[in-house]
């Protein structure tokens, strides 16, 4: 009796959910359809494109998605500064903003270049999606930068359909390992940012599929190319096919290919330091001793989770998410060893990378970690086996999805976020030398900051900007003709008060405002020149407090800010 099995018959999913044979038959083919599986990933492909849509700003194009700090504008390149683009109120940006600058001007020696982005020798090594961008945009300052903040995007795309080599559609865990990489993280981050992890992982796997199918130099080339856009990339040697021969010309090949992928990034830092120097050409604390600052990074993590509590409001809770799953992945290279697989060498040279991270690379919401390490990311999902417990692990190391949601949805951009709106015509609203378009700013230091709401009833929100006196709008044209324009805005005040509108001596419009009343303005027939038009909005009366406890003074607020493009003059 000890020895016998005991037999447990198995369980057809479509038996749990199917009340008839035949339906459970309906279920099993829908399940088992490529055509269905197709489609689920043709979904997910239109969904990041409805996501990437969000990230446009009409005549500032796809710039906010570099992260320009308004506070870093006085030392960014002239041509930056001349164009129409989106910088972040208040901020110091991001690193995107400095690789987007190496992009406009990409010789590196040029010092004003030098002085217009931080840490030029450590940033310059990372050259290739500059080059490829300047290359992509003919030289033009917005079309550069336009094409830099979609490399990301691009190479997105391809990425998800080169990852269906290793995860066709035909099941729904290969649609889990698929759509969860394509999600990750870093690599959501490093398209939120205009970072260059994104394209530098689309080149490891392709230089990993390359190793797949026998072609070992064509994947030498690839990832040597891949080590001028992210250096760390340059780890990927370790993939090459080890030779199981003794011979000596079969070494001789192997090292030839590591030589191939170390040379690109080796060449370039001796050009780099013999033209601009090697100044911090690591980065400051990007790296430490074995495991030092990933254990900071636990310790913070788990401490202000335990201190805010477990919400979903908090950015703990998606840190340690984020956290979580690294963690899970480093412990699968440690203990799931299959030293002659590839895609095990690869992943386990980005886990020991991982261990000698510094405080810089692991600090703070959101951490730079998680896109450092994606290839790490794509070993684990590719490796991780199929069956029993095996998809706990698959889903315990994907946990930084979650953190991906949240992301994505708290930056992106509101529509409006300028307090204006312009309709009319393409070819009026934009210029022929760009993605460069007809666009209003709140030009003095009296508008407070923008708010907004929805009003029953309304499709559209809101949106309005309180003055604490005389205050400025300017519509700049940036074609070489004048524009007809009508202009229409409404009035707020929280006391009766008379607001003049003047464009240089002449008045455009005036009226007296009452408080709780809709006093709407409308300046039609107005003429942008090429350039800037500016209106200027006076009061006859002091900004005063309107209630106990609000420290802002108010005078009046513009809201919903309207151009309309009639047609050229």
């Amino acid at each position: 009796m000890g020895s016998e099995r005991i037999s447990i018959p198995s369980v057809d999913l479509a038996d749990w959910f199917a009340p008839s044979p035949r339906i459970g038959a309906i279920f099993r083919m829908l399940v088992s359809s490529r055509v269905l599986w197709r489609l689920a990933y043709g979904t997910v492909a239109l969904f990041f494109t409805w996501i990437v849509a969000h990230y446009y700003i009409p005549g500032k194009g796809f710039t906010y998605l570099i992260e320009f700090g308004e506070m870093n504008h006085r030392v960014f390149l002239p041509e930056v500064k001349a164009v129409n683009h989106f910088e972040v109120p208040g901020s110091h940006g991001y690193d995107g903003q400095w690789y987007a600058q190496i992009a406009v001007r990409p010789h590196v020696g040029d010092p004003e270049l030098n002085a217009a982005v931080d840490l030029l020798p450590y940033r310059a090594r990372r050259i290739l999606f500059a080059w490829t961008a300047w290359a992509a945009g003919f030289g033009d300052p917005i079309r550069v930068l336009n094409a830099y903040a979609l490399q990301n995007v691009i190479c997105w795309y391809i990425l998800a359909a080169l990852l269906m080599r290793w995860f066709p559609p035909q099941s729904f865990e290969n649609f889990f390992r698929w759509g969860t990489l394509l999600f990750s993280f870093g690599l959501v981050f490093s398209m939120r940012a205009s970072l260059v992890d994104g394209p530098s992982l689309l080149l490891v796997a392709l230089g990993m599929a390359l190793i797949e199918t026998k072609r070992p130099f064509w994947a030498a080339l690839v990832l040597g190319v891949s080590g001028l856009g992210k250096d760390t990339s340059v780890l990927s040697a370790s993939a090459l096919t080890i030779p199981n021969s003794r011979r000596p010309r079969a070494w001789i090949l192997w090292l030839s290919q590591v030589v191939m992928i170390l040379s690109p990034i080796v060449l370039w830092v001796i050009c780099l330091e013999k033209w601009i120097g090697g100044g911090n050409s690591v980065g400051t604390n990007n790296f430490s001793f074995f495991g030092q600052a990933f254990y900071h990074k636990a310790l913070d993590a788990t401490a202000t989770l335990l201190a805010e509590g477990r919400t979903p409001q908090s950015v703990a809770l998606f840190d340690f998410a984020v956290l979580l799953g690294l963690l899970a992945q480093f412990l699968f290279f440690l203990v799931h060893i299959r030293w002659r697989d590839s895609w095990w060498r690869l992943g386990a040279s980005y886990a020991a990378l991982m261990v000698f991270l510094g405080d810089s690379v692991w600090a703070d919401y959101p951490s730079a970690a998680a896109r450092v390490l994606l290839p790490m990311t794509l070993a684990f999902n590719i490796l991780v086996p199929r069956g029993r417990w095996w998809p706990v692990v698959l889903l315990i190391g994907n946990l930084g999805v979650i953190g991906s949601a949240d992301f994505l949805r708290s930056t992106m951009p509101d529509t409006i976020s300028d307090c204006y709106v312009v309709e009319g015509p393409w070819a009026l609203r934009f210029s022929s030398r760009g993605n460069f378009g007809v666009a209003a700013e709140y030009g003095s230091q009296t508008w407070w900051s923008p708010e907004r709401e929805r009003i029953p009833g309304k499709r559209t929100e809101d949106y309005w900007r309180w003055s604490s006196g005389d205050s400025s709008i300017s519509i700049h044209n940036p074609q070489p003709f004048g524009i007809v324009a009508d202009v229409s805005f409404g009035l707020a005040t929280v006391d009766p008060r008379t607001v003049t509108v003047t464009r240089g001596d002449g008045v455009v419009w005036a009226g007296p405002l009452k408080p709780d009343r809709d006093n709407n303005a409308w300046i039609p027939g107005l003429v942008l020149e090429p350039g800037d038009t500016v209106l200027r909005f006076h009061s006859d009366r002091p900004a005063v407090r309107p209630e106990m406890g609000e420290h802002r003074l108010f005078a009046f607020s513009v809201r919903d800010l309207k151009i309309v493009l009639v047609g050229k003059h």
